[in-house]
């Protein structure tokens, strides 16, 4: 058994080995909290439960440290705008992308650094830099000299000469304009920390070196991200840290986007889809069937058309759950182990495509033994599916999602009563041979939101797709 994941770096899929055997550590670059998160957002968050899941199933110790930027341009913009406080601003939005993972059933981090609670790190590292020679202080602000780091641009494949660095509002001084900042001076009522060279705050790259050297030593396993944040982001990460004598990430995992219209959903760009709106239309378990399903790498184009036809293909999934269980009487456990061919396909750089063809494999597979009345088949079958989806963090037996069960229980109970009358006028019908009085009721169930069938215990009523 071998877990093969591509690496940006190398630009190929590679055989994953870890550092510490039996151990994986994991950093990915969190949430930017000047907004509430969108499904774009959500998406990186999945993306990396799944490998996580993946790697405790092959057991393996995982650290998985997420981080969130409290502090940035945007937050200190927006709240010049609002006339709030900062760190308001930030909290609040924290709060809205955790209860985003929360409700799409993503594990909490081991740790979630905030980066105002790391500037004594900041600090340090840049002392380090600056006596390496790596970095120099110019009125109040601190610079990385990129021609300093022989290895800078490898992970983006950049040219030094044809670069154009980002730079934000204030960064004077700087020797060579492609050099970025570390840490920015104090301007009047921005938020600022003491420091050798003056008051300031820190830049964003900054940030991230300084906690995943905090939380997983100057070597750990994988560093993730979505694919945006490349460059420059990851680039000036990585020239800071092993600048500053860290190994840093072995392997660098990016996710692909999720796009409105062929371009990157964001909130600049005003075609954002927010969590806590979605989460009134859809289900949570179908976010994240929607989201988490296609390979990571893959641009996922949102439209609600391809959100109705995951809901429909997980529809399809929970009625045979329903099923089996009517038909075993009671619970059915998840399998101890998934199948081969799933295991084959979340080794191969967690290909959840193929994985999840298995899943619909195995459910056909369970509705065939039900058709031929073979219930120990058909419990087998739903106890591989079970394993399978738990890796996924899609059982809908999951504890996590019982909640989505018990939700409007009473009106459940309710419209159970009603459509049971309407399935008893049915029934009548059929009895007296009145076909054309029985399918004119099935079908105004049906458009409803109602699917009816029948079984050799009787009809059956569940909610159909949207």
């Amino acid at each position: 058994m071998t877990i093969r994941l591509y690496d940006t770096s190398a630009r190929q899929i590679r055989d994953f080995t870890p550092l510490t055997a039996g151990c994986v550590s994991i950093y990915l670059c969190g949430a930017t909290v000047q907004a509430a998160p969108h499904i774009g957002h959500i998406r990186s968050g999945l993306n990396f439960d799944v490998m996580r899941r993946w790697f405790v199933y092959r057991g393996y110790d995982v650290t998985f440290i997420r981080n969130v930027t409290d502090i940035d341009d945007k937050i200190i913009t927006k709240s010049g705008h609002q006339g709030r406080p900062w760190w308001s601003i930030g909290y609040e939005n924290e709060r809205a992308f955790n209860d985003g993972y929360t409700a799409l059933g993503c594990l909490p981090p081991t740790y979630e650094p905030r980066a105002t609670g790391h500037v004594t790190e900041m600090v340090e590292m840049m002392r380090g830099l600056i006596e390496r020679g790596h970095a120099y202080e110019s009125g109040g602000n601190v610079y990385f000299d990129v021609r300093s780091f022989p290895g800078y641009l490898a992970l983006s494949n950049q040219e030094l000469d044809n670069l154009r660095q980002p730079s934000g509002d204030g960064e004077t001084g700087k020797r060579d304009e492609r050099d970025f900042a570390m840490w920015k001076t104090a301007r009047p009522g921005e938020p600022s920390w003491e420091t050798p060279w003056g008051r300031g705050r820190p830049g964003w790259h900054l940030e991230c070196s300084a906690m995943a050297h905090k939380y997983l030593g100057p070597a750990f396993d994988i560093h993730g991200g979505g694919l945006d944040l490349i460059f420059p982001h990851h680039e000036n990460e990585i020239a800071q840290a092993k600048a500053y004598g860290d190994e840093f990430a072995k392997y660098w995992v990016h996710n692909a986007w999720v796009t409105m219209s062929g371009e990157k959903m964001s909130k600049s760009l005003g075609n954002s889809v927010l969590v806590s709106e979605m989460v009134k239309h859809w289900r949570p378990i179908v976010l994240r069937y929607y989201l988490g399903t296609p390979h990571y790498r893959s641009m996922i184009e949102y439209s609600e058309e391809s959100l109705r036809e995951a809901e429909s293909a997980f529809a399809r999934i929970e009625g045979f759950y329903q099923r089996v269980i009517e038909k075993a009487g009671g619970p059915v456990e998840p399998a101890a182990e998934v199948p081969p061919a799933f295991a084959e396909a979340m080794d191969d750089d967690l290909g959840v495509p193929q994985a999840l063809a298995v899943v619909h494999t195995t459910v056909r597979q369970g509705n065939s033994a039900l058709a031929a009345d073979d219930k120990d088949a058909a419990i087998a079958r739903l106890s591989e599916v079970r394993a399978m989806l738990g890796v996924l963090g899609l059982d809908p037996l999951d504890p996590h999602w019982a909640g989505e069960t018990d939700r409007g229980e009473d009106l459940h109970g309710a419209v159970d009563t009603l459509v049971r009358l309407v399935l008893e006028q049915r029934e009548s019908a059929r009895s007296r041979k009145d076909w054309a009085t029985a399918d004119a009721i099935r079908d105004q169930l049906q458009q409803s939101g109602l699917v009816v069938e029948d079984g050799p215990s009787g009809p059956r009523w569940t909610l159909g797709p949207r």
